[in-house]
């Protein structure tokens, strides 16, 4: 594959600007200089390139974790709060895809006061799998509530709840008090709000709320607010099987 490809399949910039950042001498592949932009690498994990300083690692596609901090919104064109994608280098925001849209994609969204684990791609059909309620992908949130939490209404939150949007119950998949204010809830589906809807349905009020699980993958604690990483081999097998 040409190095000016591979830089476009990368997101840095049109063919043109490729072949130009490649011509006047601002890559280097495996720590070499190289200025024919039509030089051939094999396009594998395994290519590790240097564009203007910043180094990169060749991804055929992009699968990303982000711990979401709070104020800011999942919108690439946000309306009162920074977005999550200004957080992401621009060569991420810039991948081009199929039918002309470019960077990655939250996959699912958290409102703005909302903090916690992210995942994000340019693969389409994993978007469509983990969003997917028929794959029923649990998402495992931390609420800090307005009002002490008893076993009614944990008992409530596991049986079903009606929300004024639908007339069939919405029922967690599991929840546990985890403190006085506190619990654990996990759901397999993601209507809108739905966990401040579901707790405010069992008489409480949700004032934090933290994504802190997706499928087998748990958010690391090394993970600070605001930062992303790249998910590895293994993190991608437990997020399809969660068991």
């Amino acid at each position: 594959m040409q190095l000016q490809d591979i830089l476009f399949s990368q997101g840095f910039g049109t063919r043109r600007v490729c072949a130009g950042l490649v011509q006047q001498g601002h890559v280097r592949v495996n720590g070499e200089p190289v200025d024919d932009a039509a030089a051939e690498f094999e396009a594998d994990g395994d290519l590790v390139f240097t564009v203007q300083g910043q180094d990169w690692s060749y991804h055929p596609k992009a699968y990303l974790m982000l711990n979401k901090p709070a104020g800011t919104e999942c919108s690439q064109k946000p309306s009162a709060y920074p977005s999550i994608y200004t957080l992401l280098p621009a060569p991420l925001r810039q991948r081009p895809q199929k039918g002309g849209t470019t960077g990655v994609q939250a996959i699912g969204r958290l409102d703005q006061d909302t903090t916690g684990m992210l995942l994000l791609t340019d693969d389409g059909p994993f978007i469509h799998r983990m969003n997917s309620p028929r794959h029923h992908v649990p998402k495992v949130y931390e609420v800090g509530t307005r009002h002490p939490v008893d076993a009614r209404q944990v008992e409530r939150l596991l049986a079903g709840v009606v929300l004024d949007d639908d007339p069939r119950p919405v029922r967690a998949a599991a929840c546990e008090a985890t403190g006085e204010c506190a619990l654990r809830l996990t759901l397999t589906e993601g209507k809108y709000h739905q966990v401040k809807r579901m707790v405010a349905a069992v008489g409480n009020r949700v004032e934090t709320l933290h994504r802190s699980r997706i499928g087998g993958l748990a958010l690391p604690p090394d993970l600070a607010p605001g930062q992303w990483r790249w998910l590895t081999q293994d993190e991608m097998a437990a997020l399809r099987d969660p068991s």
